[in-house]
């Protein structure tokens, strides 16, 4: 194992440490491993919470800034926070307007986040929360009941933040929310397996010859396992899932097509420029497009597309000014 580590047991902390140092902007809670906006959320605006297990960066820690979330919560790698994260993010970030949670769909994080929310109420902060369950790949998988939450939180946290910025409430925002999850589906495929660091080895074996289709962020078993492709036939295997799932429902869309943590943006882009025509294809009008790394799996070879069928609001508010360590784009 290759990896620029000093400990396998320190290296949430330890990033943690070079992210308060890179990011002045940020405000770094190292004992219950939280980062918060570097300033106080402004009085009367709902504060948005996330947050997972480490590994996915930028998620979700890179998404914590203006026009996005309040505060993320660090787990450890491919774990989910605790409670007590949970609750110090959720009580750290109200301004008195109240705390919407947003999670992806595994059994630890939607336990976790139901606790804390919990608790935040008996010390008097309203939480809503909203659950994003968008892999069309599997219907259960090694730790979820029901889809996975990939992609479609990254869409999410953008248009939901802008809306938070604009001084949405919290049940318009828990409202607007829930629609934007409802509108997305997500398929992934990895080329090769990742390291997590306390492991030492991959997390499973794909012989050289061989890629995973419908792989989860974890590492998770797909739909199959087939001989390597060419990013033409990749695409398909990408897109037509989604299409199928969407049934009949097309016309303007949002979408995200990121790399998993070790595909090179011009594999990115090449692969993009065979998934576009497929849309268009299929009947969607893509109105925004971004490519890159958004939700990775450590040193994962591969890439996942979301897809979210948006109406004027949703592209209205993804247009909004964001300044965030992850994601720039505006003035």
């Amino acid at each position: 194992m290759k990896k620029f580590i000093n400990d396998p047991a320190q290296v949430l902390s330890d990033a943690l440490t070079g992210i308060r140092l890179a990011h002045p902007e940020l405000r770094v809670d190292s004992t219950n491993r939280v980062i918060f906006r570097a300033e106080a959320t402004r009085p009367g605006k709902v504060a948005l919470v996330s947050g997972g297990g480490s590994g996915h960066e930028p998620m979700h820690g890179g998404f914590v800034g203006t026009g996005m979330l309040d505060a993320a919560c660090a787990g450890e790698v491919f774990t989910s926070p605790t409670p007590d994260q949970i609750l110090a993010a959720t009580v750290g970030a109200d301004s008195g307007a109240g705390v919407l949670h947003i999670v992806k769909n595994y059994t630890g994080d939607v336990l976790n986040f139901e606790m804390a929310a919990e608790l935040a109420a008996a010390e008097g902060v309203r939480v809503e929360s909203v659950v994003v369950a968008d892999d069309v790949a599997v219907q259960d998988s090694t730790w979820t009941a029901g889809r996975r939450g990939v992609g479609t939180t990254v869409v999410l946290e953008k248009i939901v933040g802008a809306a938070a910025e604009e001084g949405l409430d919290l049940d318009a925002l828990a409202a607007l929310a829930t629609r934007v999850s409802e509108s997305g589906r997500s398929m992934g495929v990895a080329l090769t397996s990742c390291t997590v660091p306390a492991a030492g080895k991959p997390t499973f074996d794909l012989p050289e010859g061989e890629m995973e289709v419908g792989v989860g962020i974890h590492g998770e078993p797909g739909r199959s396992r087939v001989p390597l492709a060419s990013a033409h036939e990749i695409a398909r295997m990408l897109v037509d899932p989604i299409v199928h799932d969407f049934g009949d429902a097309r016309g303007d869309a949002i979408v995200l097509l990121s790399g998993l943590g070790a595909t090179p943006l011009i594999e990115q882009y090449l692969l993009y420029g065979e998934i576009a025509p497929l849309l268009t294809e299929a009947g969607f009008n893509v109105r925004r497009v971004l490519v890159g790394d958004y939700i990775t799996s450590l040193d994962m070879a591969g890439a996942s597309l979301t897809v979210v069928r948006a109406d004027d609001e949703f592209v209205r508010l993804w247009d909004a000014p964001v300044v965030t360590p992850g994601l720039r784009w505006g003035a």
